[in-house]
């Protein structure tokens, strides 16, 4: 705990057209990691466009590390199958974490990322100053399945006597 910079909420917003993989539907649920920790989502029956809208909260000491989501479907008497995987990383994130922002209009737009075959992006993501926060919309791609993408936000929980 000595290096914690802060703490990272992901909220895990909505699946997109998740793959199907029992007879008509799925029951899927999201796990993240990073590094050595690991969070996970409910699962919801049988939605390949679930709804989580559930936060998942990374303890972030090295933000050079890559967060790895993965979309599982439940099931009940076999090993739960893969539905997908995507990758980002939050550097543009924490880098405008040390920027001073207080005197900035909500809404501005600190950096953007565009979709390219390096990153997961589904579409442009914008790193922005809102309410007194930075946040971060994404909409991943998965990756090693037929289709599907995970909608998730970004935002920086500050620690007292802890700089992020």
């Amino acid at each position: 705990m000595e290096n914690l910079l802060g703490l990272l909420r992901i909220r895990v917003i909505r699946g997109v057209n998740l793959a199907v993989r029992d007879v008509r539907s799925s029951d899927p649920y999201v796990v993240v990691k990073m590094g050595k920790l690991k969070l996970k989502t409910r699962v919801i029956k049988k939605d390949i466009n679930p709804h989580w809208n559930e936060d998942l909260t990374l303890s972030v000491s090295d933000p050079s590390l890559p967060i790895k989501l993965t979309v599982y479907d439940h099931d009940t008497f076999t090993k739960d199958d893969k539905m997908g995987y995507a990758e980002f990383d939050i550097k543009s994130f924490t880098d405008a974490l040390k920027m001073n922002l207080s005197n900035l209009p909500s809404g501005t737009t600190i950096s953007r990322m565009l979709p390219s075959r390096q990153n997961c992006l589904a579409e442009e993501s914008c790193v922005v100053w809102k309410d007194g926060k930075v946040i971060q919309d994404i909409y991943l791609r998965l990756r090693n399945v037929e289709c599907g993408e995970v909608e998730i936000q970004l935002q920086w929980i500050d620690l007292p006597n802890h700089k992020g």
